[in-house]
């Protein structure tokens, strides 16, 4: 029989951390059927010669949930390699949601997840009510990648207790009941797992703290063991910024996931200063690890943070009064008043109007860690070109040269307010930790912060900065490679991909490493209702496969969308 796909002549880096070799890929059905020298036919043949072939990518942490209903493309991160995204993290998402409770989870993502309440409202069917049924919806939506699903914490908490939900009362013993046999029914249906978050910052829109919050042991141990009772699955969990310890709210998930027999994945952030409290959270793994359990940290490969401009969510004036005066004029009308003389000293002498809707706004002026992100975008940037170092220089405040580059390039600049991550403006303890057998990558949060974060893109800058471009500490591309695929595949329990090996999913990357090259971030119209969202995009991705279709070549999308629903987890083949 004829193939499919033949990709030859490309240096394979497996997926496992083997060393690269040249060879041959052959995909039928997609599926990778022959890999060395491949001889016979195909439908299509790709010249790789001199070229990366790796798996695709596999993307642990994003919010595509109301992106894969209203749109067949999961970009940015289908442009930066990844074929495989999971959605549904932190605790929030779509369902299960009565009618009547649209308002509450429209209110809960826009304040979470930085998506406009009107892209929700316009974008979203609610042709769904239970979390199966948003499944079957899902599955129903050509796209260009695989997603996979967890069940969120606060939607289902809303769900059982209505009201009582929303205001984090205590659940009953009913409830609990019900919580437990929700869940079993989602991880029947396919849900990957389940989600939680304790984040202070996770906020709804109206700046409440969000359902889950401060939901009981009793809650948690619930939830997990229903899980198990459908079939098992990953918790993801996110835990309150630390106030000196991680340890009592991760020992109650890691005690609730080893009643239920089951693995964890948690968000870990690394301090900018201060003590390193990713200390503890490391060493609580390693004991529980050394017990029996099964517990990844995730981090993320470059520092976390904010983008903030003009033209996005977030900027450090936005809750001055005198800013807020022209903050309705279209931009570049906002710009020309901006620059006038009188403006400019009416808005520096001015102070910030405190408010409780949203305690991330209140990072905005951490100049210290905050950068101008060009257009080869840096990502480790020397504290000399900060926005404090940058004023001190020019003999000006702070908050003047942040007024300043926020009017570069027509008002559309964008400074990286880098707020974790960057442990002494340097990411070495990144580099020490996403080394461990006990750290996955992850936390790219593709889908949501639309105004705000354009994370997505990691895929690219741990082949660039980690595996090619950084002095020291650097990454072997197989290392890298790695790290993307199988590391996190298997952590889903997605050990159908993720790895180049005959019988496994063809979901591939074809890549010019060499002059693979990562784009500033720059804003976009293209959500419903017009909404806003940044995007980024990336030069060297020859081709990227999904199921042994082509969905971009050289950065083009095609028409492809091989894309499925992934239900539950998948065992490797026999």
């Amino acid at each position: 029989m004829s193939l499919d796909l033949v990709v030859r002549n490309g240096t394979i880096v497996d997926g496992l951390g083997g060393g690269p070799y040249v060879g041959d890929v052959a995909v039928r059905d997609g599926v990778i059927t022959e890999i060395g020298t491949v001889s016979g036919d195909a439908r299509r043949v790709i010249d790789a010669t001199g070229l990366l072939l790796t798996p695709g990518f596999v993307d642990l942490h994003t919010h595509y949930d109301g992106q894969s209903i209203w749109s067949d493309r999961l970009n940015p991160s289908s442009a930066h390699g990844v074929t495989t995204a999971v959605m549904g993290n932190c605790g929030v998402g779509f369902a299960p949601c009565r009618s009547d409770d649209h308002d509450v989870l429209v209110d809960l993502m826009a304040g979470v997840e930085d998506i406009p309440g009107v892209v929700m409202t316009d974008g979203l069917p609610w042709t769904w009510e239970t979390f199966p049924q948003f499944l079957d919806a899902v599955d129903q939506r050509p796209r260009d990648i695989d997603v996979a699903a967890f069940l969120p914490h606060s939607p289902l908490r809303v769900y059982v207790m209505g009201q009582r939900g929303v205001d984090r009362e205590s659940a009953t013993a009913e409830d609990l009941a019900k919580m437990r046999r929700l869940a079993k029914e989602a991880a029947e249906a396919g849900a990957l797992g389940f989600s939680s978050s304790r984040l202070n910052t996770h906020r709804t829109g109206t700046g409440s703290q969000i359902p889950s919050f401060d939901a009981a042991y009793t809650e948690l141990l619930a939830i997990s063991r229903g899980l198990a009772d459908g079939g098992g699955g990953l918790i993801q969990f996110v835990p309150d910024l630390p106030s000196g310890t991680y340890r009592p709210v991760l020992q109650q998930v890691f005690d609730a996931a080893t009643d239920a027999g089951l693995p964890v994945t948690f968000s870990l952030l690394i301090g900018n200063y201060g003590p390193p409290l990713w200390h503890d959270a490391i060493a609580m793994v390693e004991q529980a690890n050394a017990a029996g359990a099964s517990i990844t940290a995730q981090v993320f490969p470059r520092p976390i943070g904010l983008m903030v401009g003009l033209d996005l969510s977030m900027h450090p004036f936005m809750l001055y009064p005198a800013y807020q005066q022209i903050a309705g004029l279209p931009l570049e009308q906002r710009v020309a008043e901006m620059r006038k003389p009188e403006v400019r000293q009416r808005i520096l002498a001015d102070r910030p109007t405190i408010t409780a809707a949203n305690p991330i706004a209140y990072m905005t002026q951490s100049w210290d860690w905050m950068f101008p992100l060009g257009d080869d975008p840096d990502y480790e940037p020397d504290p000399s070109k900060s926005i404090a170092a940058r004023a001190k220089a020019r003999g000006v405040s702070p908050a003047e040269e942040a007024y300043d580059r926020l009017l570069d390039d027509g008002g559309q600049a964008i400074l990286l307010d880098a707020l974790a991550n960057f442990e002494n403006h340097s990411l070495d303890t990144v580099s020490t930790l996403m080394r461990r057998d006990d750290v996955v990558l992850g936390l790219g949060d593709g889908g949501a912060h639309y105004g705000m974060i354009c994370d997505s893109s990691f895929p690219t800058y741990l082949l660039t900065h980690w595996a090619r471009d950084r002095a020291a500490g650097r990454l072997s591309v197989e290392a890298a490679v790695c790290e993307l695929t199988s590391t996190p595949a298997g952590v889903a329990g997605l050990d159908d991909r993720g790895r180049i090996a005959v019988g496994y999913k063809a979901d591939l990357n074809v890549i010019d490493h060499r002059n693979l090259r990562l784009h500033k971030p720059v804003v976009t119209y293209d959500l419903p209702a017009g909404g806003r969202r940044l995007d980024q995009t990336a030069d060297g991705y020859v081709a990227t496969i999904v199921s042994g279709e082509i969905i971009a070549e050289n950065g083009k999308p095609t028409a492809a969308r091989p894309g499925k629903l992934v239900r539950g987890r998948q065992p490797a083949p026999a």
